[in-house]
């Protein structure tokens, strides 16, 4: 377990590099239609529909916010961004992240963060926002896409955000070990987590990336049975000695489709904290740690390169 041999990292490398030289042409295009007097997208020119690298990639006014845009990949929700307040959440798993980007160091302290996944770019833009001079990486494997979302929701000048076209592992595979404060996982392949970013070894990556009293956040879905969250419980747990869930109670029985947030580090986590805003905010969710969740893995193995599968689709109507 841990870093692979230098051959498959050389390997790895030469695809990254490739992948991101053409991140970077689509870049200066990107700069090229700013240069030309291209703004942010607003109301008035309505819903843009877009074929990506991922599928059909769409942006979607929100009817109570001004600026505000939903981004969708094939019918699934991925962001939701307010270009007028960038330190707005609107989606559940959003807040529930936002309050451990809140609690990673004193407020509005820089930190350095690496964001596996990037849609929109909402948590990368919340950081920006609440803690300038933050030092950001971004992975985001549909280049496409981030093209999409620089050219109609621009980010404001002076945001030191680094948006690398390349799969999320390969980028973690090439992060410094200690070198950032907060490691959010965020990777769905539609509206699934890809097996390779649901390991042991992957969760083991992320671990060597995190500097002293850094934090390792992950975003999941699942379902009835919850077998997937089981095993991703199992997997932090393996390789973090502080680890702690946080979801809406009807998906912590089962009894619908949603987002679970799993948060591990190697020093003790803002339990007490982190179960008061959870506890306070707009959606109801319920914190899990200690004991309570040693018993919700329910004997389940952690995953590994070998043993790992997809999270599960969700129901044909849950998006409806």
């Amino acid at each position: 377990m841990g870093r692979r041999n230098r051959a498959d990292r050389g390997q790895a490398e030469s695809e990254l590099a490739a992948v991101e030289g053409r991140a970077a042409r689509a870049g200066r295009a990107g700069r090229t239609e700013e240069a030309r007097g291209a703004g942010p997208r607003t109301h008035t020119q309505g819903p843009l529909a877009r074929q990506v690298r991922s599928g059909l990639a769409e942006l979607v006014p929100d009817r109570d916010r001004a600026q505000a845009w939903t981004l969708l990949v094939d019918g699934a929700p991925q962001s939701l961004v307010d270009l007028a307040d960038p330190g707005y959440l609107g989606f559940e798993y959003q807040r529930r992240l936002g309050h451990l980007i809140d609690l990673a160091a004193a407020p509005g302290k820089p930190i350095s963060a690496l964001h596996l996944g990037g849609g929109a770019l909402t948590l990368a833009r919340y950081v920006a926002a609440t803690r300038p001079r933050s030092r950001q990486q971004v992975a985001e494997i549909d280049t496409e896409l981030t093209e999409l979302v620089r050219a109609e929701l621009p980010l404001e000048r002076g945001w030191q955000i680094k948006v690398r076209g390349a799969d999320a592992r390969a980028v973690l595979e090439r992060t410094p070990d200690g070198s950032a404060d907060l490691v959010i996982v965020d990777v769905f392949a539609g509206a699934r987590v890809p097996a390779h970013c649901a390991t042991l070894e992957f969760t083991t990556l992320a671990a060597q990336a995190l500097a002293p009293g850094g934090r390792y956040a992950v975003n999941l879905a699942d379902g009835a049975g919850l077998n997937f969250a089981r095993s991703q419980v199992a997997t932090l747990r393996a390789v973090f000695p502080e680890v702690c869930l946080v979801a809406d109670p009807a998906v912590l029985r089962g009894k619908r489709f949603g987002n679970l947030i799993l948060v591990a580090a190697h020093h003790p986590l803002p339990i007490e904290e982190l179960a008061r805003r959870v506890a306070s905010d707009s959606y109801l969710g319920r914190l899990e740690h200690g004991r309570a969740l040693a018993d919700f893995t329910a004997g389940a193995a952690p995953a590994t390169d070998a043993t790992a599968a997809p999270s599960p689709a969700p129901p044909p109507t849950v998006f409806r």
